[in-house]
């Protein structure tokens, strides 16, 4: 341990060493981090930092998860029987994506589900995962599992990266609020939220830094797990036009994304025989069919209050109030973004409620609010403007995220 020298005032070791050679020891591991051409991005935020505190919460919010796929299908099993906990992850979509694994899109399910809606890019990675024995299901946990880790260090690096000035904690800030969203979930079970976001966080990241190659991979990635991936391409493109880091010799990467979704396509319009293939599965299983933006909402609002699930599914009455708060989210954060100027996600936000706003009804939109990476950032900068916020915020996400993890793991529609 080192200690100072009254005559130079220099630090000295236990055998008079003036520090010198601990200096110069310093400065060469510094050379050799400097070399390193993939990691010295790393070396501006304190990544050690950013990246130990995100986990950490990650690691506490997944716990805390399937403490309650185990204590919800108990605490609510109304049945004589005991409750199997294992099923309580089979739930909605989740058969969708297990049937997709197992039987593929030409094959198809016994139940005659219309399994052209969903993208493939879980499904394959379900099946993959599956082989090692522990099926698809079980699969899709392990990809929601680290896709969720991925995706959160990648938050908190974009958070770190576009608000530097409210120093270390901001990142790990952004990516607590994230794992805490009211719809929260849906990041640990085999849905297709954590992988895209796994996907698109990064590659907005990179789109930021300028590097628009490595931006354009990670959407084409995307494109290949869920149709906000066209959204996402779209945004990019954008981001790129009002860029000052925009260079043109790379432009043609941003055509990368548009591969993946033609090539699903034009696979689907071999099974099916036509090119709206998603479409017609999309109208025919969950009712999105094109309609005028103030009659979705017109629907919404009935069967938010006194429509015709009201009466029968309480459940789904919450959710499509549910629905019309998170559409007043969804404006409030595109205001912002306007105001900042930030035209790549504000075009981001806006594709995104559009898709949403022309269908039946505004419908799955709560869930959707898990890819607006600004809403959360947004969030962690007025958490760290006035603190007592993050307070509010915690004690209300928190609480509603139980909720919601609970109605998904007994079978209710949690959106």
């Amino acid at each position: 341990m080192a200690v100072y020298s009254f005559v130079h005032d220099e630090p000295t070791g236990p055998r008079g060493d003036t520090g010198n050679g601990i200096r110069r020891g310093t400065a060469r591991r510094a050379a050799r981090r400097s070399k390193r051409g993939l990691l010295s991005w790393w070396q501006d935020i304190r990544p050690e930092l950013v990246v130990r505190e995100t986990l950490a919460w990650w690691l506490i919010t997944r716990v805390g998860i399937f403490l309650i796929s185990i204590s919800a299908p108990l605490l609510y099993n109304r049945d004589e029987n005991y409750p199997s906990v294992w099923r309580a992850w089979m739930q909605w979509d989740v058969w969708h994506f297990k049937a997709i694994a197992e039987y593929g899109y030409a094959n198809g399910e016994p139940s005659g589900a219309p399994l052209a809606a969903f993208f493939p890019g879980l499904p394959v990675l379900m099946r993959a995962v599956g082989w090692t024995g522990i099926g698809p299901v079980a699969g899709g946990i392990v990809v929601s599992l680290v896709a969720s880790a991925v995706a959160g260090v990648a938050i908190a690096r974009l958070a770190q990266h576009e608000f530097s000035r409210y120093g270390e904690k901001i990142g790990p800030t952004a990516a607590l609020v994230w794992f805490t969203a009211p719809v929260a979930v849906f990041l640990a079970a085999p849905y297709t939220e954590a992988l895209f976001c796994a996907l698109a966080f990064p590659g907005w990241l990179a789109a930021r830094q300028g590097r628009w190659a490595r931006a354009a991979v990670l959407v084409a990635l995307a494109c290949t797990v869920r149709v906000s991936g066209v959204f996402l391409a779209a945004a990019l493109v954008v981001e790129f036009l009002t860029s000052r880091k925009r260079e043109w010799h790379s432009a043609p990467w941003l055509l990368l994304p548009a591969l993946p979704v033609i090539g699903f396509m034009a696979y689907l319009r071999g099974i099916h025989g036509t090119w709206f293939a998603w479409q017609d599965a999309q109208e025919k299983g969950w009712a999105r069919e094109f309609t005028m933006p103030w009659t979705a909402l017109d629907h919404t609002i009935e069967a938010a209050t006194t429509g015709f699930f009201a009466a029968a599914r309480s459940d789904w009455t919450w959710m499509f109030r549910a629905e019309l708060v998170t559409l007043l989210v969804g404006l409030a954060l595109l205001g912002w973004l306007l105001w900042r100027r930030s035209w790549g996600e504000a075009v981001w936000i806006v594709a995104t409620l559009g898709g949403f706003a022309t269908s039946y009804w505004f419908f799955s939109l709560t869930r959707a609010t898990l890819l607006w990476w600004p809403l959360w950032i947004g969030l962690a900068v007025l958490i760290h403007r006035r603190p007592w916020l993050g307070r509010i915020y915690l004690g209300l996400a928190i609480p509603l995220a139980v909720l919601w993890a609970s109605a998904f793991f007994t079978g209710r529609w949690a959106g």
